[in-house]
């Protein structure tokens, strides 16, 4: 009974859960002209085959105005018999279904709704977009109203077995709650009293639309994060509000799209904002669902253990694992895939139009296309390479049946991967190493360590298949005195190989580059656990204390020769990795080229003027090298060799995993 809160039952109005697992709503790109898809389906059916509580879909497009066009159409009665197709699917696999009512106000662009423009409380311009949408007139109001409530109508008749009204995140409903957003003058406008009233009069059309005993759950943002917003204050009271207005869950979430605190990125702590739902509960009679970075069934029991919530969301750890609740209930949640926030396959493919995907989930999205099933030909597999492609193949391989022989010149596998266990914010990343290899040693895989594979190691193996995956080392520049004893190689900083002094400078603004600031700029800042103390107890100023963690005890610059430094990091994980660099005082030169190395600096070249930067050590990071052994005589031992990885070409996690599962779907 390791779970025994997590897998307890609950009822949300009439609708009886079987345990607190929500899968939250996510835009995923599955339905691209808003209609069902069969890809839409089998994913969801995956996630309710794995044993979640309760599944909400969306965003769901209320209307025409509010939205992208791959979202989940829900806007018209056309969209009913698709809709239906997924809820009988999922509810036959046990599984509750609600979908989440979305209208996006200014954060619509103006290209997805035919070059008109999006509507919102005021006409306050959007750093999301770069638009300036129109105010609503006071007589279009009721109309918008009902559009929520209107498909929540549609909702129920598809077979939904609740809704959710979107009111966080920034959307319609948060534009006009916030005072950042809503400079209206009337009766919508001013006080938080005006400021609640839209969203208040859209739970109460939607109850009245759907009956008393439709489950009816708001989506609040529990903190906006936002200079001069709304605080966790102002969401209490506007919880308390949306209760009395008829609602029956409220689902508490962190910011806005547009804060600059980060959300879902590996720099927040898991459970982070716990905190926001907690004091929301403790003013309620009906249940709280508590979200962000809830990944992982201990924590999330430790949190309905605690009276903290009464649900917990995973998400994004339902893409990274669908049988999550269904290991953790039979005691196998050593085998559980976590959720790793890298953001590199779900946030950055949709900032990038893409459709979802996962880093450490390659079928995520392909539930249709891809059935591992056992081979009828059983081979031996010598994969040469503990690196995480490496070990990807081998699961994979292992999961088909073959006999599977992994084999790595380190004392430990990883790789590369490893790295991140020395970088503050992306020690999570290891996770994926982790559970991979619990997952091999659970299916019985030979795992042979601090072994070089030479051409007489692996013929004495006598391999049907070779995959070679030994990975890439640091591509040395052609930079003049790279050779100086105080220069060093990045890879061997964050491991602590080599120590640098007070002035640093790092060749290469690349993701290695920028993780390497990130690891030397640290140095001397107070660890969380030293801060703690050192606030609880009084023993220094909170001016001082700001001060120790914000800046380390290295001047660290950072030199690139592109016009913008982090080209390789994704787009939702890139700008809280320069925003910490800027709070840790690193500097950032780009468009400056490294031309020698000196005795007292590294010389460059910015704008056709050479300067003589100053400093103490060098790190160089212009990135990496594949690293493969000699084909001469393998021809002999095995004809199927496959070559993966970062020995076939140097490439991020998501690719490396992916090309690791692929070439083990193919032996």
């Amino acid at each position: 009974m390791k779970f025994l809160h997590l897998f307890s039952p609950i009822e949300i109005n009439t609708l009886k859960l079987s345990n607190r697992i929500v899968m939250t709503a996510m835009h995923l790109g599955y339905t691209p002209e808003g209609e069902i898809t069969d890809r839409l389906i089998e994913f969801y059916r995956k996630r309710a085959q794995g044993g979640v509580g309760l599944i909400i879909v969306g965003g769901c497009l209320v209307d025409e105005y509010g939205g992208m066009k791959d979202m989940i159409g829900l806007n018209e009665d056309r969209f009913i018999p698709g809709l239906q197709r997924l809820t009988s699917t999922i509810k036959k696999e046990g599984t509750p279904i609600a979908a989440q009512l979305y209208q996006a106000g200014r954060y619509t662009h103006s290209s997805m709704i035919g070059g008109r423009k999006p509507f919102s409380a005021s006409a306050v311009r959007s750093r999301l977009t770069g638009e300036t949408p129109r105010a609503l007139e006071l007589d279009e109001i009721p109309m918008v109203q009902q559009s929520f409530a209107e498909a929540a109508i549609r909702a129920k008749k598809a077979g939904f077995d609740a809704v959710e009204v979107l009111a966080s995140a920034g959307y319609l409903i948060s534009q006009f709650l916030s005072p950042i957003t809503n400079l209206r003058k009337d009766r919508y406008g001013g006080s938080l009293e005006n400021r609640m009233r839209f969203g208040l009069e859209v739970v109460e059309k939607v109850r009245e639309a759907v009956g008393p005993d439709f489950p009816v759950i708001v989506r609040i943002a529990g903190n906006e994060f936002m200079e001069g917003g709304n605080t966790n204050q102002e969401a209490i009271i506007f919880s308390k509000e949306l209760e009395r207005a008829g609602a029956d869950l409220i689902n508490v979430t962190g910011g806005w799209h547009e804060t600059r605190i980060p959300q879902l990125s590996t720099f927040v702590p898991k459970r982070a904002f716990v905190y926001l739902a907690s004091r929301i509960k403790q003013e309620l009679k009906i249940p709280v669902l508590a979200s962000n970075r809830i990944n992982d069934p201990l924590v999330a029991e430790e949190i309905l253990r605690n009276g903290e919530a009464d649900l917990v969301t995973m998400a994004r750890a339902l893409i990274a694992d669908p049988m999550l609740p269904k290991k953790a209930k039979e005691g196998k949640d050593h085998l559980i895939y976590h959720c790793i926030a890298c953001n590199q396959g779900c946030f950055d493919s949709i900032f990038r139009f893409k459709s979802v995907c996962c880093t450490v989930n390659p079928e995520a999205g392909l539930e249709k296309e891809i059935k591992i099933e056992k081979s009828a030909n059983r081979k031996r597999v010598l994969i040469i390479g503990g690196g995480i492609a490496g070990m990807k193949t081998a699961e994979i391989c292992a999961r088909k049946g073959h006999e599977v022989i992994l084999v790595e010149r380190e004392e430990c596998l990883g790789g590369q991967v490893l790295l991140n266990r020395y970088i503050p914010g992306r020690e999570e990343l290891v996770q994926a190493v982790k559970d991979i290899e619990n997952n091999l040693l659970d299916l019985n895989v030979r795992i042979i360590l601090g072994k070089e594979a030479d051409k007489e190691f692996i013929k004495s193996m006598a391999p049907d298949v070779l995959v070679i995956a030994t990975g890439a080392k640091p591509k040395i520049p052609e930079i003049q005195g790279s050779e100086r004893p105080n220069v060093h190689f990045a890879w061997d900083v964050i491991k602590g190989r080599a120590r640098v002094g007070k002035r640093v400078i790092i060749i290469g603004g690349n993701a290695v580059g920028l993780e390497a600031a990130l690891y030397i700029a640290n140095i001397g800042t107070l660890n969380s656990e030293t801060l703690y103390f050192l606030f609880s107890t009084g023993a220094e100023s909170e001016s001082d204390l700001r001060e120790y963690v914000n800046r380390g005890i290295k001047e660290v610059t950072v030199i690139e020769m592109d016009k913008k430094a982090g080209k390789d990091i994704g787009a939702s994980t890139k700008w809280t990795v320069m925003s910490e660099l800027r709070r840790l005082g690193v500097k950032i030169l780009t468009s400056t080229k490294a031309l020698e190395i000196t005795e007292k600096g590294v010389l460059v070249e910015k704008e056709g003027e050479r300067v003589l930067l100053k400093t103490d050590s060098v790190v160089i990071a212009t990135g990496s090298e594949s690293v493969r052994p000699s084909n001469e005589g393998i021809e002999e031992i095995t004809e199927e060799v496959y070559i993966i990885g970062d020995a076939k070409e140097p490439r991020n996690m998501l690719h490396a995993i992916k090309e690791g599962f692929n070439t083990g779907l193919k032996i």
